[in-house]
């Protein structure tokens, strides 16, 4: 497969989506496990991303493809790494900080904020049918925490503060990455980031290095290859079909995400949760129907 763009499968690209989903919430519960064994939050984005430039690059090498990674914008890459790792800090730290199936939830929310950016950004005009998707997003996020009356076991402030960061950055990071996939490689995408941020997480390492027993180092290994797998299966699902058909599938990361919070962290997911968590992902999926419609229109308009 060359780094040209795949012909479009829609029903594979939901299959692939569908194991995306499934591999991003078993990494968030191998990360939390991990945390509550002693593994520092830096410890576990270094292994990830050195996990992810080992497997990428020895791919590539073996399979004759390394030119792929060939890059004139290199600086490009270089401020995705950077906003990219402050991201992951975030997106850890909410797993690190909030009962799983509450992180996914909030982590739903950044179609919402990538229509805020659009705005501020783009200078985008946007219409009735996103203003009420943003509204309709934030009161699915009141609804899960309830942040003004009592938290639920295991939320706090500080918690969702953290766990509405890191979608606000997955939605910036997507302005970057939409940017360099006019000229880059997918592949070139995936590994500038982790080969870039690897050493600037070594540095930290020295500071947070703490000895572990082989089951935490059992841990942080399958946490970097299925973080890895999730990355890889995250960008071969959109060689095959678009963002807007396939965001769906991205939910389904809660249903397994209340199921390990369950079976391994003994925690069901709070009534709340269930009320609020449609609102969010319904807001998102309008977003995406919008985003269609409006493609549509200025194809049909000549633009």
């Amino acid at each position: 497969m060359d780094g040209s763009i795949a012909r479009p499968r829609p029903l594979l690209a939901l299959f692939v989506r569908l194991l995306a989903a499934a591999a991003l919430a078993t990494m968030g519960m191998l990360v939390k496990l991990a945390g509550e064994r002693g593994a520092h939050l830096v410890e576990l984005i270094f292994w990830r991303q050195l996990t992810t430039t080992i497997l990428l690059g020895a791919g590539l090498a073996l399979t004759g493809r390394l030119a792929l990674l060939r890059t004139e914008r290199l600086p490009a890459h270089a401020r995705r790494a950077a906003a990219g790792l402050f991201g992951m800090i975030f997106t850890y730290g909410a797993v690190l900080l909030l009962p799983l199936a509450e992180a996914t939830t909030l982590g739903f929310t950044a179609p919402v904020f990538a229509t805020l950016l659009a705005i501020v950004l783009l200078r985008e005009r946007i219409g009735p049918y996103r203003w009420s998707a943003v509204a309709i997003g934030f009161a699915g996020v009141i609804v899960v925490m309830q942040p003004f009356g009592g938290l639920h076991e295991g939320v706090t402030l500080a918690g969702i503060a953290v766990g509405l960061v890191a979608p606000f950055m997955v939605a910036f990071i997507s302005f970057q990455i939409q940017d360099l996939n006019t000229t880059e490689n997918p592949w070139s995408i995936v590994f500038w980031f982790s080969a870039l941020t690897a050493p600037v997480a070594a540095l930290a390492l020295p500071f947070v290095w703490a000895p572990h027993d082989l089951v935490t180092w059992g841990l942080i290994l399958g946490m970097g290859l299925v973080g890895a797998a999730a990355q890889m299966l995250l960008t071969t699902s959109l060689r095959f079909g678009s963002a807007a058909v396939i965001l769906l599938m991205d939910y389904t990361a809660l249903l397994w995400a209340s199921f390990y919070g369950y079976t391994i962290f003994d925690r069901a997911p709070p009534a709340s949760l269930w009320l609020g968590a449609p609102l969010i992902i319904g807001a998102g999926l309008l977003i995406a129907w919008r985003e269609r419609q409006l493609a549509r229109s200025r194809v049909h308009s000549g633009e």
